[in-house]
C-alpha cells in the first residue's frame, strides 16, 4: 500500500468578511483587509484550490494534506465539498488557535484510509511567544489497513520574518525547540518508536539554524538512521531541491520555506511503514505560475494584486510512504 502526503500553505483561506463564526475582535483585526472577500469571491479561490489539490497523485488527490492560513473549520470543510469530484472520502482536522490574523493548520485525510484520530489523539502545542502565533498541531493518525500502523504528524506554521531576518530568528527558534520537545514526548508515550512525519511552512530554509540545530533537520540520513542516535534527528527531504532556479515561495529570489522532514523509522528498512526514496517533489503546474513565481489569488481589498485566476503564493511539497 503506497500513501500519497502532501503540505501546502494555502495563503489567507479567510471565511466570508462577515462570518458568524469569527470572533469580534478578530472581525475587527481583518475589516479592512478583507473588505470584498464576499461567498463569490470564496467560492472562486476555493475552486482553484480544488483544482490543483486533485491533480496531486496523478489526479487522484492526496491521502493526507496538511495545510495552514486556513481560517477556520467552517471555510476548511468547504474545501473538502469543492473536492467531492474527487470522489475521495475526505474528513478534517482543525485546531482553533490563537494567531493574531487567525490563521491556522489543519489537516485533511481520506477517512478510508486513515482511521477518524479520537480527540485524544489530536494535539494544539502552543508556541510560547510574546504575541501570539500559530500552534503546532500533532495528529496521531492509524491506517485502516490490516497492520493498522501508527502515523504521527505534526503541521507547523513557524513565525514569520517581518520584521528583520535575524530579529525575528528567535521566534522561529522557539517554534523549533517547542517541536523538538514533543518529539521526544512523542516517542516516550509511544510503546515503540513510532513514524513521524514533520511539514510545515517553516519561515526559514533548510539550512537555517532554526531548522539544522534546534529542530534538529539533517542533510544526512546517516544519523537519522543509526540507532547509536538518542536525540530526535530528523531527515530533511527539501535538500535535494534546493537550487537558485526552484522553490516553493518567491519573495526576491526563490526559497524553500516548505519542508517535510521524516524521522528513523520511516528511514529504516524493518519499518512497515517507510519512505519511498527520491519521493518528494515540489509539485507545480503551468498555471501555478506566472512570470515563473507562484501565482496569488490574493484579495480584493490588496486592488491590482488580486487574481481570480490565481492559487497561493507557496507551491505545494508531496511525497509518498509505502506499508509493507
Amino acid at each position: 500500500m503506497e500513501y500519497f502526503i502532501a503540505w501546502w500553505n494555502l495563503e489567507n483561506l479567510f471565511d466570508v468578511a462577515n462570518s458568524t463564526d469569527r470572533p469580534e475582535w478578530l472581525q475587527k483585526k481583518l475589516k479592512s483587509e478583507l473588505v470584498g472577500w464576499n461567498n463569490t469571491v470564496l467560492n472562486n479561490k476555493l475552486k482553484q484550490l480544488a483544482s490543483i489539490i486533485s491533480q496531486m497523485n496523478n489526479n487522484n488527490g492526496p491521502d493526507l494534506l496538511g495545510v495552514c492560513e486556513v481560517e477556520n473549520k467552517t471555510v476548511l470543510e468547504k474545501l473538502v465539498d469543492a473536492l467531492a469530484f474527487t470522489g475521495r472520502n475526505y474528513a478534517v482536522v482543525h485546531s482553533d488557535t490563537g494567531d493574531a490574523r487567525g490563521i491556522d493548520v489543519a489537516f485533511i485525510y481520506d477517512n478510508d484510509l486513515f482511521k477518524k484520530p479520537a480527540k485524544k489523539d489530536i494535539f494544539s502545542h502552543v508556541v510560547v511567544k510574546r504575541n501570539a502565533t500559530r500552534d503546532i498541531v500533532q495528529v496521531n493518525f492509524q491506517t485502516k489497513s490490516q497492520q493498522k500502523n501508527d502515523l504521527v504528524v505534526l503541521g507547523n506554521h513557524w513565525p514569520s520574518k517581518l520584521g528583520g531576518d535575524l530579529e525575528t530568528e528567535p521566534y522561529r527558534i522557539i517554534a523549533a525547540e517547542t517541536m523538538s520537545y514533543w518529539i521526544e514526548r512523542i516517542y516516550a508515550n509511544f510503546e515503540k518508536e513510532v513514524p513521524i512525519i514533520v511539514m510545515g511552512d517553516f519561515n526559514d530554509e533548510p539550512f537555517n539554524r532554526s531548522i539544522t540545530h534546534y529542530a534538529l533537520g539533517l542533510k544526512d540520513s546517516s544519523k537519522v538512521k543509526s540507532k547509536r542516535s538518542r536525540k530526535p534527528y530528523l531527515y530533511n527531504l527539501m535538500w535535494p531541491l534546493q537550487n537558485d532556479q526552484s522553490g516553493t515561495h518567491y519573495y526576491n529570489s526563490w526559497g524553500m520555506l516548505d519542508q517535510i522532514l521524516v524521522n528513523r523509522p520511516l528511514l529504516r528498512k524493518e519499518s512497515q511503514l517507510q519512505l519511498v526514496s527520491d519521493s518528494c517533489q515540489i509539485f507545480k503546474t503551468s498555471d501555478m505560475l506566472k512570470s515563473s513565481k507562484p501565482r496569488r489569488f490574493s484579495r480584493p481589498s490588496a486592488g491590482r494584486n488580486f487574481d481570480p485566476s490565481g492559487f497561493s503564493d507557496h507551491l505545494p511539497v508531496t511525497v509518498k510512504l509505502f506499508e509493507l
